[in-house]
């Protein structure tokens, strides 16, 4: 078994090339792989952060027991008594239910508050993104919690919302969105790979094309 620091060595290449076939097989061969990737989380303006969610996302699909091992983890990390801020928890968590819906199905209810915390509520927005591309019917528990967040004084949190509601073609928020097609607050969003800049507004009229 390869040590921590050379597993890491190991790891960083498929991330910096997207390769997730590649660490998926490395997951096969090592099982502290998908630990190892919690330590990439921790800076989000860092583009390795956002493709170890997708890492981690894969490696879920692949080698469910492994994941299982973070969840408990991730939960720990959204906890106050961490002493953290959740760093990319909530978008783990998001991102592991897309690819293996079966880790997280029980601990989707939980999302609601993820929401309702300042400190989670971006990551967990994007993670929510990520699974209602693939499993929108499985958030009908948590889509009231997403629509208050359009009222963020956050743009980073209106555009994620407005981004997800898109996902999830939620007709309700129509006229909401049509009232921030006026906002040209800068967002960004890391989307197919890399970090796109936008702004509020344009999110709010991709969301819209997609209602349509």
């Amino acid at each position: 078994m390869a040590s921590r620091r050379i597993l890491r060595e190991r790891i960083l290449p498929h991330l910096k090339t997207r390769d997730f076939s590649a660490l998926t097989e490395l997951a096969g061969q090592e099982k502290g792989v998908a630990e190892l990737l919690l330590q990439f989380l921790y800076n989000p303006h860092d583009l390795m952060h956002w493709r170890a969610l997708e890492g981690l996302g894969h490696v879920a699909e692949a080698y469910t027991q492994q994941v299982h091992k973070v969840i408990s983890r991730l939960l720990w990390l959204l906890n106050e008594d961490s002493g953290s801020f959740g760093w990319g928890a909530a978008a783990a968590l998001g991102e592991i239910g897309r690819h293996n819906l079966s880790v997280v199905a029980h601990i989707v209810p939980m999302f609601c508050g993820f929401l309702e915390e300042p400190f989670s509520r971006a990551p967990m927005l994007w993670g929510l993104g990520r699974l209602a591309a693939v499993h929108p019917g499985e958030l009908d528990e948590v889509r009231p919690f997403i629509l208050p967040c359009l009222a963020d004084g956050d743009p980073q949190v209106r555009g994620l919302t407005v981004w997800v509601l898109g996902r999830l073609r939620e007709s309700e928020a129509r006229d909401r969105l049509k009232n921030l097609l006026g906002d040209e607050s800068p967002v960004e969003l890391y989307d197919q790979g890399e970090m796109r800049r936008s702004s509020v507004a344009q999110l709010a009229r991709e969301a819209l094309a997609a209602l349509e």
